[in-house]
């Protein structure tokens, strides 16, 4: 699998999963935004049989209105179905025509996101997939994508020499996603670990990692994650 060098900005397999790990409890330990859903461990293995260590990391259904504001859709929609309940003698035919074609109108205008994070072996770093769709599950565009970041995420991409975008073939699904290039990875992570004592090194990569990529694709990564870096 090749050998651990956090010290070099790199990590083995193994660090990888474990920090991957760590994040995952981290994460469920922390004040989130309801619009965000939990990191999951997927176990991926070959010939159908699944490994710990062949996996990925996944935060899926990431809801963002144009402009890269996080929603939850879900939230609209219960919203809108208690008042009907609460207040169904209230309501006549054209009141629920009105609101559920208002609901049909507000999820067409939301684009979802999945983001993956995978353990590259060439360059012994962690790498995002990331990709998007409209709510009828029409594929996003890198334009479309582009148009739902923030500024701050448009400035990152156009300055940082390690968080452009590319278009590859997922590992593990054999179809193309979005991704960021990990060329420059191992080369920020030693500064990003620079004075993270040795033994938390491999548990803090990934908080460190996604407090960078995370700018760069508008995903809104919260500070206790990473707050002690």
């Amino acid at each position: 699998m090749g050998g651990s060098s956090i010290g070099e900005g790199t990590l083995s397999l193994g660090d990888f999963v474990a920090s991957a790990k760590a994040l995952i409890e981290k994460w469920k330990a922390i004040d989130i935004d309801d619009s965000l859903p939990d990191w999951q461990w997927k176990p991926c293995g070959k010939m159908g049989v699944p490994s710990e260590e062949e996996g990925y990391l996944a935060l899926e259904g990431v809801y963002r209105n144009p402009g890269g504001r996080h929603v939850s859709i879900v939230l609209v929609y219960l919203h809108v179905l208690q008042e009907q309940i609460e207040d169904s003698n209230n309501f006549d035919d054209a009141d629920i025509v009105s609101d559920d074609a208002w609901v049909q109108s507000s999820s067409e205008s939301v684009h979802i996101y999945d983001y993956h994070v995978v353990y590259s072996f060439s360059y012994k770093v962690p790498v995002l997939y990331f990709q998007g769709h409209q709510a009828g599950g029409q594929l996003l565009t890198l334009d479309e994508i582009k148009e739902d970041l923030p500024s701050r995420s448009l400035k990152l991409l156009g300055e940082s020499k390690w968080t452009f975008i590319t278009r590859e073939e997922h590992p593990h699904f054999s179809r193309p996603w979005f991704t960021l290039h990990p060329c420059g990875t191992s080369d920020c992570m030693k500064l990003l670990l620079e004075g993270v004592e040795n033994k938390d090194q491999h548990v803090q990569y990934l908080p460190a990692w996604l407090s960078v990529v995370g700018q760069a694709v508008g995903l809104k990564i919260p500070l206790e994650l990473y707050g002690n870096l």
